[in-house]
């Protein structure tokens, strides 16, 4: 056996530093129950969990009081540390406490947009031109969509554009014409909102209101959507992490309307060959931490008509609930995504393709 082995000095040492290893576990964990207490208070007066005032102050004090042997930076460096650890365990139980978390709620929420159910088992399409543009041109679309059974239209009426003069929609105008247009052909209308004093207005004419990219953090929106009586089609922001979306969701949920649904739609990158970059692997991760259901807009995500058939595949495949598309009568005179729109001939080629893949529905038997 070595000397060190032997010496009952050494031995009695370690001993009773097991000892307070133990005890500085046990009042780690009590520190831990009361830093999750402490985050559930703050949490119910809306107060911001961390603070750096009471952070500061207890280090000052800490440091004061230090007797040796570490330094005062060892001091401070171990105790924020342990500060970190516990404000991560009030963010991290907080997550769990997310009304769209699926450890909240296990079992998938089934959307209902009238009679037709969204979600679980169901595999949706929505589509539509990019901007209503006329009564004739939608109605063009509308009766291609409900030649192939779908019953969800998207029509932008509103249009948030990046450069201030171009085509920024009809407004209510472009509203009223996708309502009687989906009224004659027995569709759904899903539209975006860009003003939360539209919200009320906008329930007369569609029954999904659609919050786009640009404005998946206009909070003010966000908590109008979580007051009205329509469900809510939610894009993901072009540079919002997959946690910042869910929060998004979570604004219109804790409002009390429970009927969202989640749209990956690409995500801004240095990529230049596509429009975005389609974050296939967000749709599994969605599907995991949330019970929503989960789309994907395969044309905003790619601006290419040439790889939207494999992409909603993947979008199937990775698991995602429906997909989202835009379809224009005439896609190079359109007034706005003219170069990612597929005119209605190739829509329907899309639509026989897609179903190949045992994924989406038969098309509907046409009798006479």
């Amino acid at each position: 056996m070595s000397q060190e082995q032997k010496s009952p000095d050494l031995e009695r040492l370690r001993s009773r530093v097991d000892e307070i290893n133990q005890q500085l576990l046990e009042l780690l964990s009590q520190r831990a129950e009361l830093a999750k207490a402490i985050g559930e208070v703050k949490k119910a007066q809306g107060v911001n969990r961390f603070d750096p005032v009471r952070e500061r102050d207890m280090l000052d004090q800490l440091v004061a009081d230090n007797p040796g042997p570490f330094d005062n930076d060892t001091i401070r460096h171990l105790f924020k540390q342990i500060f970190k650890a516990s404000l991560d365990l009030q963010q991290k139980d907080h997550k769990k406490a997310l009304l769209v978390s699926r450890k909240r709620h296990p079992e998938d929420t089934v959307v209902h947009v009238g009679e037709i159910p969204v979600g679980h088992d169901t595999k949706t399409i929505v589509a539509g031109p990019c901007s209503v543009e006329s009564e004739d041109q939608v109605r063009q679309v509308a009766q291609a969509l409900r030649k192939q059974g779908i019953s969800l239209l998207r029509g932008g009426a509103f249009k948030p554009r990046t450069s201030p003069y171009d085509f920024q929609g009809m407004g209510i105008e472009g509203l009223q014409i996708l309502r009687r247009v989906a009224d004659e052909f027995d569709l759904k209308v899903i539209s975006e909102i860009v003003n939360p004093a539209d919200m009320e207005m906008a329930e007369q004419y569609v029954d999904v209101i659609q919050i786009g990219a640009r404005n998946m953090q206009n909070f003010e929106l966000l908590k109008a959507a979580g007051a009205a009586s329509r469900p809510v089609f939610l894009k993901r922001g072009m540079s919002a992490t997959v946690e910042e979306f869910l929060f998004a969701a979570e604004y219109i949920v804790s409002r009390g309307n429970s009927q969202v649904m989640l749209c990956e739609r690409g995500i801004r990158t240095y990529e230049k060959w596509t429009r975005n970059t389609l974050d296939i692997s967000a749709v599994p991760i969605l599907k995991q931490e949330s019970h929503l259901p989960v789309f994907v807009d395969i044309t905003h995500s790619t601006g290419r008509r040439d790889i939207q058939l494999p992409v909603a595949r993947a979008a199937l495949a990775a698991g995602a609930d429906g997909i989202m598309l835009e379809v224009h009568p005439d896609p190079s005179v359109a007034l706005s995504d003219a170069n990612q729109q597929i005119d209605i001939p190739r829509f329907h080629t899309f639509m026989e393709e897609i179903r190949q893949t045992g994924l989406v529905a038969p098309a509907p038997v046409t009798v006479g």
